[in-house]
């Protein structure tokens, strides 16, 4: 079992910052990616950024997110972080991480992932 707990939400301006944080523990040896992804009411949970647990591999979702959102990992925290900067109204949502620990399905897929935490809102709004 990975367990994962989301911090860092809150309210911001738009064109404001913010850093995400999610603590993993337990089984931590067994992840082999982690993730962020988003859920705004009334839509789908969609995919943010991910992260090779070992590696320097990054993913991201070019088209909402890419060149003001950076994943990046502390293997010595067991920890994740999304620094969202530039931050837009439509980046509203609910930020959830997520661990993959088996398979190869993509990691763009939230069926990809075997573990999830409780979720962080974060509101833009002036």
């Amino acid at each position: 079992q990975v367990q994962l707990v989301e911090s860092g939400g809150g309210l911001v301006q738009p064109g404001g910052s913010l850093r995400l944080s999610c603590a993993a523990s337990g089984r931590t040896f067994s992840i082999d990616y982690m993730g962020w992804f988003r859920q705004a009411p009334g839509k789908e949970r969609e995919f943010v950024a991910a992260v090779n647990w070992i590696g320097r591999s990054t993913y991201y979702n070019i088209n909402s997110v890419k060149g003001r959102f950076t994943i990046s990992r502390d293997n010595a925290k067991n920890t994740l972080y999304l620094q969202m900067n530039s931050l837009k109204p439509e980046d509203t949502a609910v930020y959830y991480c997520a661990a993959k620990t088996t398979g190869s399905a993509a990691v763009v897929l939230t069926t990809a992932y075997d573990y999830w935490g409780q979720g962080t809102q974060v509101t833009v709004s002036s």
